[in-house]
């Protein structure tokens, strides 16, 4: 790839500092793309002030280095506007990140590995005429709903197990995994009915997860139907052979040749032990074809939402998950601003919880100091009782 792409996507202290200790001397050399849709989200938010931090650790203009893929108008849009950011690239407000890919949030990072972005979106309009085909034998993404809607009888039965035999697609399970699970995995459908819907999916990569968990696959539970990637073209160039004949000349199999057969036997040795499973063919790993994949499972994933009448576009749990998130900062806030009122002055975690209103949140509050406790930033001190839940702390 033309460029090496690194990326923080957690709020996670070391994981930022591995990637920056990667960078180390070539901050002057690296640009940083910022990628928020409301410019509000706290992991993005989070990395993006530690990055910055970082090119003003030595000396340089975080501002000259850095792009925002935004919302217009957004509070990411409005700093990158007032500091003068190198370029600002708007993303819409109703089109959510699994499904962002082919928009500004997939194709500027693409385009700067060197990816053809302008093939990879030929792909993606290709299968989008493909999946617009009323006649659901001639339409692929009609045709991948209705086989997850078969082997789940409809309900989230079993669980997709997503097995690609090519190293470039890894992460695409992972990929799978947010698209599936966040359009599919709703309690409520579009009637207000409870239906508790969902597909979970999971999976790494072949052949290296045949010494995983295939044995469970094939022996164990069944409740999971696989789907196979297999891609015929192994490289650009020839391939040298890896065996030997009897007489010493080349014998007839490459490492290809091997990554094939293990792709055939597994599917085969599922199906003999009555194991379900569908497999996807494209020639090549490339732009195009990747264009055509992201397009034709974002399809099926709004097809099979349609046979189960859920709405694909929202996320209601991940919105409830981030304000419960905020609630335990504001319940931290409070606990760490009574224990700097007292200092000097050691309190249990029930004793906090009492003292500052929040008797139901003791748990909460015992977390929160215990992490507090194990980092230096917050200066709290933390002494040890008879178990973990009578110890004290104080600042």
């Amino acid at each position: 790839d033309r460029f090496r792409a690194h990326f923080i996507d957690n709020t996670d202290p070391d994981g930022i500092d591995r990637t920056l200790r990667r960078l180390e001397g070539q901050l002057d050399e690296t640009l940083t793309l910022v990628i928020s849709k409301s410019g509000g989200t706290k992991e993005t938010r989070n990395g993006m002030l530690e990055v910055a931090a970082a090119y003003g650790a030595v000396g340089l203009s975080f501002a000259r280095h850095a792009v925002a893929i935004t919302g217009l108008g957004s509070e990411l849009d409005k700093l990158a506007e007032r500091d003068g950011w190198i370029a600002r690239f708007p993303m819409w407000d109703w089109v959510g990140g699994r499904t962002s890919e082919t928009s500004a949030v997939g194709l500027l990072p693409a385009a700067l590995q060197g990816i053809d972005i302008e093939a990879f979106l030929a792909g993606a309009r290709a299968c989008d005429e493909l999946t617009r085909v009323a006649d659901v034998e001639q339409n692929p993404a009609a045709l991948l709903a209705l086989a997850w809607y078969w082997a789940t009888s409809g309900s989230g039965k079993k669980d997709m197990v997503i097995l690609p035999y090519k190293d470039r697609l890894e992460l695409f399970s992972r990929y799978l995994q947010q698209l599936v699970m966040e359009s599919l995995g709703k309690e409520l459908d579009r009637d207000g009915k409870r239906v508790q819907q969902g597909i979970a999916v999971y999976g790494n990569k072949g052949s290296t997860d045949q010494h995983a968990y295939v044995q469970q696959l094939r022996e164990g539970v069944p409740n999971f139907f696989a789907t196979f990637i297999e891609v015929r073209r192994d490289r650009d160039a020839g391939s040298m052979f890896v065996e030997t004949a009897a007489d010493g000349s080349p014998g007839p199999a490459t490492a290809g040749d091997y990554l094939c057969g293990f792709l055939q036997g597994t599917r085969a040795a599922l199906y003999d032990n009555g194991r379900e499973s569908i497999t996807l063919t494209v020639e090549r790993v490339d732009a195009h074809s990747m264009g055509v994949l992201l397009a034709l499972y974002e399809r099926a994933v709004g097809l099979y939402a349609e046979l189960i009448n859920v709405n694909a576009y929202h996320q209601p749990g991940v919105e409830a998950g981030k304000k419960a998130a905020t609630r335990v900062l504001e319940i931290q806030g409070r606990a760490l601003a009574h224990l700097e009122a007292n200092r000097g002055r050691a309190y249990s975690a029930e004793a906090l919880a009492t003292a500052i209103g929040l008797a139901d949140d003791v748990e909460t509050i015992w977390k929160v100091l215990e992490h507090a406790a194990a980092n230096p930033d917050h200066g709290l001190r933390r002494k040890a009782g008879d178990g973990p839940f009578t110890a004290t702390y104080c600042r």
